[in-house]
């Protein structure tokens, strides 16, 4: 049990990694970002469990690797790895349609990444841990008149597909 935590934590963990490197290299490489660019020009999530179905299905192989190893290191890394996915998918929407609601950060990485165009800063979809150990966390005032009126709205009131 205690191998299957380990893993567990140790797959959330690396996916918030992985998913604020491959965030930034979709603003690096042109080719590779090019759905990600069609995605800041509409500066909206396509839904929680849509979003959720494209995390899985880019890392299904890496969610499954550690099966490899042991059946307690699998199901660790899966269920950690699942977690984040929904985790993530569930942050991206809320900070698309209800920044406010991100109680876990002190700024929406994410919504002000949209909102202020930021093209080499605060790269984090879920999290900001990432941003802030590799220098890209950027400060800035984001909460006025416009998303002060979102308050009201609870955490369930999102697009879910």
């Amino acid at each position: 049990m205690t191998v299957a935590i380990a893993w567990f934590v140790g797959a959330f963990v690396f996916s918030s990694f992985a998913e604020y490197w491959v965030h930034r290299l979709m603003h690096r490489w042109h080719s590779f970002g090019e759905r990600h660019r069609d995605h800041h020009r509409r500066n909206e999530g396509q839904g929680v469990i849509l979003e959720f179905r494209d995390y899985v299905k880019g890392t299904i192989v890496a969610m499954l690797l550690p099966f490899l190893l042991s059946a307690a290191a699998g199901w660790g890394w899966l269920l950690g790895a699942l977690a984040y996915a929904a985790f993530s998918a569930y942050a991206h929407q809320l900070q698309h349609e209800n920044p406010t609601k991100c109680f876990w950060m002190p700024m929406p990485v994410h919504y002000v990444h949209h909102k202020y165009n930021m093209w080499h800063h605060n790269f984090g979809l879920a999290v900001d841990w990432w941003d802030r150990v590799f220098g890209t966390y950027k400060l800035v005032e984001w909460c006025e008149d416009a998303e002060l009126e979102l308050r009201d709205r609870g955490y369930l009131q999102l697009r879910w597909w």
